[in-house]
């Protein structure tokens, strides 16, 4: 079995140790440092795409049709979109982040137990990519399966806390009924039958995995980061973010642009799947996570991804003369490969699947 090239250090330990300033290995190149300074280019003030769900789920066709046209917007000039009135459970999004932050605070050795290996990532990991001598980032997570219920081992899912398998499976469901409804969407703004995009990605076979995020505090956020720049090499992301603390950043025109959560909102992310199935109608949004000083957090990102052997390359509807194919087809299973071996690269990923690009 693959293992990782150095031995593994937790980040939430290294910050409860106390120490004044991060190791060497967490430090990025001056090129991919935040910038904090007010008014600087991270804190521009941009009108950042929110958009309210509750029509999707309505009769009104007008009302339908406006909801259509916004999401069409954002996904094709963002990436992403803040995701109000979104079918979920406020009261469920509260207990997931809690059971997950009483996950993280339990003590290392009962997380130990759950120790990822670079195969599958599943389980408590603090890495991504297995290069000797890579530059890390500050953060901890835990990376499971959830659908289909073929790939689902609850055994590998937490036991502590008590509440955390339970929590994990309602949570798992409200969110894929909520995926289902915005992939009808994108399908039907594409000019595609309503369940194209879902039936691409293999209907009831389709992959979903949960990663939640633990971001601990750092001395030094100005020289490092939470989760390095990328786009998500799946189809579409459902991000429940940090409550407390704006970390994520999206890649808009060049510049870095922090986004902060609207309330009882969801995120939503375009992955490279989407982008390559839509011939580049839609982008994938380039996003990373910064660190803070003040205060730790959680994040829970849910994937819905294609089943790992299907190919998948522009839909046949969105090419043409005018529109010729942008990128060649590949399956998730060999599209994926670079982001575990690599870890985050911006979209480099993605360039690479073009036509005429250098492999």
């Amino acid at each position: 079995m693959m293992s990782w090239p150095e031995q593994v250090v937790r980040v939430q330990s290294l910050s409860e140790s106390g120490i004044r300033a991060i190791p060497n290995q967490y430090i990025k190149p001056l090129t991919e440092r935040p910038v904090f300074e007010l008014g600087s280019q991270s804190d521009r003030r941009v009108d950042i795409p929110v958009i309210d769900l509750r029509n999707l789920f309505g009769n009104d066709p007008i009302l339908h049709l406006d909801t259509l046209i916004r999401i069409s917007t954002a996904c094709r000039h963002w990436g992403f979109f803040q995701a109000l009135n979104h079918g979920v459970s406020h009261e469920l999004m509260r207990r997931a982040r809690l059971v997950w932050r009483d996950f993280f605070n339990l003590p290392l050795q009962m997380k130990q137990e759950y120790a990822n290996a670079p195969t599958t990532y599943e389980g408590y990991g603090s890495r991504l990519g297995v290069e000797k001598g890579a530059i890390l980032d500050w953060s901890d997570y835990f990376f499971l399966h959830y659908l289909p219920v073929s790939l689902r081992n609850q055994s590998k899912w937490p036991e502590q806390p008590s509440s955390c398998r339970e929590v994990v499976a309602e949570y798992g469901c409200e969110v894929a009924k909520l995926c289902t409804t915005l992939l009808k969407a994108m399908s039907t703004d594409l000019g595609l039958k309503e369940e194209y995009i879902e039936n691409a990605f293999g209907g009831n076979n389709m992959e979903a995995s949960l990663r939640v995020n633990f971001y601990p505090k750092c001395p030094q956020p100005e020289l490092t980061l939470g989760l390095s720049s990328h786009s998500d090499p799946g189809g579409i992301t459902i991000l429940l973010p940090d409550r407390d603390v704006a970390r994520l950043q999206v890649r808009k025109d060049g510049d870095w642009i922090t986004v902060n959560p609207v309330p009882d909102s969801l995120i939503v992310m375009v992955g490279d799947q989407i982008q390559v199935m839509s011939n580049a109608i839609y982008t994938s949004v380039e996003h990373r996570v910064i660190a803070n000083s003040a205060k730790d957090g959680v994040s829970l990102a849910m994937f819905f991804n294609p089943k790992s052997d299907l190919v998948i390359k522009p839909a046949e509807e969105l090419v043409s003369e005018e529109r010729p194919a942008v990128y060649d087809g590949m399956t998730f299973d060999q599209y994926r490969v670079h982001m575990r071996m690599k870890g985050p690269c911006g979209k480099a990923r993605l360039e690479s699947l073009k036509f005429n690009s250098p492999k």
